[in-house]
């Protein structure tokens, strides 16, 4: 898990810098509001975590399944942000400010998905007849936490850079 967490913070780390490079001083760089279900998302995000966690203390399969469920309601509210910028005008090709946001959340999306697979996998594990998936849980909320510190730093990159 932490070569995981170390490989995706540096594809982040990496594209933070194109960023920085590519926003500064750039003629073609147009500043716009973030979307204001971000902050909703973050909340949802938030409130993952924190089930997660008390899952993990009580080694309770319902707190692993509200943790998915809350999952895929922050992925689906990335959607809508996407929605709302794309009728404002503001698509991947619009702008480079507006392409580092598209890819920045989309990314992110992405691994938040992966971590429901992985949340996925620890239900299944909770079915078997074997001991409790105390492993695969406790790497599943590593994750899941990681993902919260990583959308958080996303969250105030794009707020100061977009």
């Amino acid at each position: 898990m932490w070569i995981a967490i170390a490989a995706i913070s540096m594809t982040f780390a990496a594209l933070t810098s194109a960023l920085v490079v590519r926003g500064s001083a750039a003629p073609d760089w147009r500043h716009f509001r973030l979307p204001s279900i971000l902050y909703l998302n973050t909340a949802v995000l938030l409130a993952s975590s924190a089930v997660l966690e008390a899952g993990r203390r009580r080694l309770a399969a319902r707190f692993v399944r509200i943790t998915l469920g809350l999952g895929l309601l922050f992925v689906a509210g990335q959607v809508v942000a996407w929605r709302q910028l794309a009728a404002q005008g503001l698509f991947l090709a619009s702008s480079p400010s507006s392409a580092f946001f598209y890819v920045f959340t989309a990314l992110h999306g992405l691994h938040v998905l992966v971590g429901v697979g992985g949340l996925g996998y620890v239900l299944r594990r909770f079915g078997t007849a074997g001991p409790a998936p105390v492993t695969a849980l406790g790497a599943a909320v590593l994750y899941w936490q990681f993902m919260d510190v990583l959308w958080l730093y996303l969250l105030a990159l794009l707020a100061l850079r977009v």
